[in-house]
């Protein structure tokens, strides 16, 4: 019999196709094939038939406790992959991605008893999932099953009070976790120390995104003295927090111990002019930072007159984002001395800055001077016509350019031919945005002329690599 079942094994028998759950449990392998060998080993031993049948007896019961532990772990697996196909998700290797999944507090309970299931899980999005809010204190405590997870997504679930003094405790049982979303929920605002206090030095958190959850300038505060411990920190956000800027003192000083950050989002975060001055000193320290976002801070116009020179040591740097910031003419002046330097540069947005239509000829001018530039955003900043001339004439030298801006700069109406050779030499624009710029026949004649050279003036995705215009 054992001959026969070996022969009609090794004749190519149909091994069932791993279902996608299956890939959460490569450790879980079937082990009858190790009690059939010892049962065959057991019928060849013709010695000592009593000993033979302990052997059996032996064998039966080392297999009937992996065999019974394989029949939970089976049914746990239908589960899980009948929860995943109601939700219309697949589960992909490691990662678990219920986002905007619409889950009901049905949806969670079931959830939670699937999660020892998923011992090799590292990613979990439950992002966008407004029911969620309430549940987490019955998730949370069994997160110990998972404890290789590396990224955790909770952004906008309405969590609760009760919700994030869980989420404290749950992180305690995470040592592995590099990333962390909770933003757009109000209620992690004033209770941020419950969350973040099991943090402890050497953390592996590389990503940590606080966008729009009421931060109190207490919480900011807090976030200074957690910084330091965070030495693996490559993504800041607290964007949408306006009252952190009262505590930019300690944030900056934080800042200070975070070497490695790259991205450091500040958003419409109530910064000031004093708060620019207090940052700048701190970005000596983070020479690896790759984009700096500090738009929609209308308090901090005149912050740069005698600061910006700092901006220079950020060798790497690769996007700035000041629109809408209420830049002064000093404020400009002084960026003209210092964005030339910035050779890295490959997203400018200086949008909605009024003063820096009058005031930035020479900051324009000196554009040539940054061969990487791929985005220029300069919409609504007043331009005048001798401003204009100016960017025109540095276009010439960005040969990387893939997106201007211009829209709502009335100037360039009557004016555009003066783009016309940068339009007809370049190889890489695909975004030209002139929305309410009192565009005249001519003009329109010269996006004509453009768009015969190039064969297509269709308006597509800029990452199709064709050419698109707003006109508007």
């Amino acid at each position: 019999m054992n001959k026969a079942r070996n022969k009609s094994s090794s004749d190519g028998e149909t091994k069932p196709e791993t279902s996608f759950v299956n890939k959460f449990f490569k450790g879980s392998k079937l082990r009858s094939s190790k009690a059939e060998s010892k049962k065959e080993g057991c019928d060849l031993e013709t010695v000592d038939f009593q000993a033979c049948d302990k052997t059996q007896q032996t064998a039966a019961l080392d297999a009937a406790t992996p065999l019974a532990s394989e029949m939970v772990l089976g049914s746990g697996m239908v589960k899980n992959e009948q929860f995943l196909q109601k939700l219309g998700r697949k589960a992909v290797n490691k990662c678990l991605d219920l986002n905007n999944c619409r889950l009901t507090t049905a949806d969670m309970r079931e959830l939670v008893a699937l999660l020892p299931f998923l011992p090799d899980l590292e990613k979990f999005d439950i992002s966008w999932n407004d029911f969620v809010g309430g549940t987490l204190p019955s998730i949370m405590p069994q997160m110990h099953l998972v404890s290789k997870l590396k990224i955790l997504r909770l952004g906008s679930c309405r969590l609760t009070t009760d919700d994030v003094r869980a989420l404290g405790d749950a992180l305690k049982a995470i040592p592995e976790l590099e990333e962390l979303n909770l933003s757009w929920n109000s209620k992690v605002g004033g209770t941020l120390p419950l969350i973040l206090q099991a943090v402890q030095e050497g953390s592996k958190i590389q990503t940590l995104e606080l966008v729009d959850c009421a931060l109190t300038s207490e919480d900011g505060t807090f976030v200074g003295q957690l910084l330091p411990m965070l030495k693996n920190l490559e993504i800041l956000d607290l964007s949408i927090n306006r009252n952190i800027g009262g505590s930019l003192k300690s944030i900056a000083q934080g800042l200070k111990s975070t070497s490695n950050l790259k991205v450091l989002k500040l958003h419409s975060c109530g910064l000031s002019q004093k708060s620019v001055q207090l940052l700048v000193a701190a970005f000596s320290y983070m020479s690896k930072l790759r984009k700096l976002d500090l738009s929609c801070n209308k308090e901090l116009g005149g912050g740069f007159e005698d600061s910006a020179a700092q901006l220079a040591k950020m060798e790497h740097l690769e996007a700035l984002d000041l629109h809408q910031c209420s830049l002064t003419a000093a404020d400009v002046v002084s960026l003209t001395q210092v964005i030339p330097l910035l050779s890295s540069l490959q997203e400018l947005d200086l949008s909605a800055n009024k003063k820096v239509g009058t005031a930035s000829e020479h900051l324009l001018s000196r554009l040539r001077f940054l061969p990487a530039l791929k985005s220029l955003l300069i919409n609504n900043c007043a331009l005048e016509c001798e401003t204009f001339a100016t960017l025109a004439e540095a276009s010439i030298h960005l040969p990387a350019l893939e997106i201007v801006n211009l829209s709502w700069n009335k100037c360039v109406g009557g004016n555009l031919k003066l783009l016309l050779e940068t339009l007809k030499l370049s190889t890489s624009l695909q975004v030209l945005r002139l929305s309410s710029c009192s565009l005249v026949t001519e003009d329109v004649a010269v996006l004509e002329e453009v768009c015969r050279k190039n064969g297509d003036c269709g308006a597509t995705d800029s990452g199709t690599g064709q050419k698109r215009c707003s006109v508007g």
